[in-house]
């Protein structure tokens, strides 16, 4: 890393834990070193580990009040190419006021503020009430297995309580906090197999071509409106995105042909009832097929209540506006923690760069997230 200047706190644990290559599921001692500094700060750790998966359940305080939870990861993607980058993905480099590495904005700058933010609360808050936690996956960019998913079959068995959770996913556009995200749709993966008869496309009546036959199911489940948005989430989608089939040759009609498909859907659905509603669009059409599913999270949304009300005014105090409240994106973990009752938000830095070659933040942005943390926190559990 280079700097005038000494590194701030945050930046400095920032940059130590995008020095560790941990691209999914490895860990590579991320949560060792922010376990073993919380530990000092008197919270109590527990490491539940899956299959290759490093989970850390960081708490301090009792069941007396309410639960608080920040939830993040410590894997990230793949740096790609490392030709492309303008400095090495895993060696931290601050160049003009900006942090540039793997993981800058997704998510470990998040993830160390999380960790300053709470080393100052217990500082300036020793006999808090409830309890304030940290949750930290190495599977958020991966598979999402042996991650919270697993991690919250544990909490269910368990009983333990979730009142809260902020989620420390790149949720802002243009500047820190100008957007509070208060859910995220569901996602449902399919792997369809059309079933059909190889033969020669001279003879067609001794074949049964698969590809002709799915045409008109999958033109009608591509075409139809599945609903008309709910609340602040946009109407239900359906998009094919691939189609496989055939042997490369043209006087061929092959014999099967597959399809992957997903869903992303708003609360009017679950995941069930899309799977039933699916299948009897291709049993209408007649199709011999084989079909898999994958669910990989139902919808959450987190109305009008305390941890709304307190993150609308957090928020539009460190961005000068009030934030734009939305349910847009992709998926977050949060949605293995909304099922245990939760009520789950959404904030961390700007978004522009993630997953992208030279990702970064803003260091401005970087030293002000602990800030804001903390501020969200004590106007939470104070």
């Amino acid at each position: 890393m280079s700097a005038a200047a000494a590194p701030s706190e945050v930046l400095a644990l920032t940059c130590e834990l995008i020095s560790r290559a941990s691209v999914t599921p490895a860990d590579l001692g991320c949560q060792d070193l922010i376990a073993q500094r919380l530990q000092r700060a008197g919270f109590a750790c527990e490491r539940l580990r899956y299959g290759e998966v490093d989970n850390l359940w960081a708490t301090r305080g009792d069941g007396d009040g309410p639960t608080l939870v920040l939830l993040g990861h410590t894997d990230v993607v793949p740096s790609g190419p490392v030709e492309s980058w303008a400095s090495d993905p895993f060696a931290p480099q601050v160049r003009d006021g900006v942090l540039y590495g793997r993981g800058a904005a997704d998510m470990k700058g998040s993830v160390a503020a999380f960790v300053v933010a709470l080393e100052r609360f217990a500082a300036a808050h020793p006999r808090h009430r409830g309890r304030v936690a940290l949750l930290l996956t190495s599977d958020e960019e991966g598979d999402a297995i042996d991650g919270v998913r697993r991690v919250a079959e544990t909490f269910r068995a368990r009983g333990e309580r979730i009142d809260w959770c902020v989620t420390g996913e790149p949720s802002s556009t243009r500047t820190l906090g100008d957007l509070l995200r208060v859910g995220r749709r569901g996602t449902l993966s399919a792997t369809l197999k059309v079933i059909g008869v190889q033969g020669h496309v001279a003879y067609p009546d001794k074949a049964r071509n698969p590809i002709h036959q799915a045409m008109p199911a999958l033109s009608e489940l591509a075409a139809r409106r599945w609903d008309d948005g709910y609340e602040t989430f946009p109407p239900t989608s359906l998009q094919i995105s691939n189609l496989h089939a055939g042997t490369g040759a043209n006087n061929v009609i092959p014999g099967e042909l597959q399809v992957l498909f997903n869903l992303r859907y708003n609360p009017s659905w679950n995941a069930q009832r899309l799977e039933q509603e699916c299948e009897a669009v291709l049993r209408a059409h007649g199709l011999q097929y084989e079909l898999a599913w994958f669910r990989g999270g139902e919808p959450f949304y987190t109305p009008e209540g305390p941890l709304r009300a307190a993150a609308r005014e957090v928020l539009a105090r460190f961005a000068g506006a009030a934030p734009e409240e939305s349910t847009g994106g992709g998926t977050s973990d949060a949605r293995f923690i909304a099922p245990l009752g939760a009520q789950c938000i959404e904030i961390g830095p700007v978004n522009a760069s993630i997953h992208k070659v030279d990702e970064n933040v803003s260091v401005a942005d970087l030293e002000a997230l602990p800030d804001l943390y903390l501020a969200l926190i004590e106007r939470l559990m104070l």
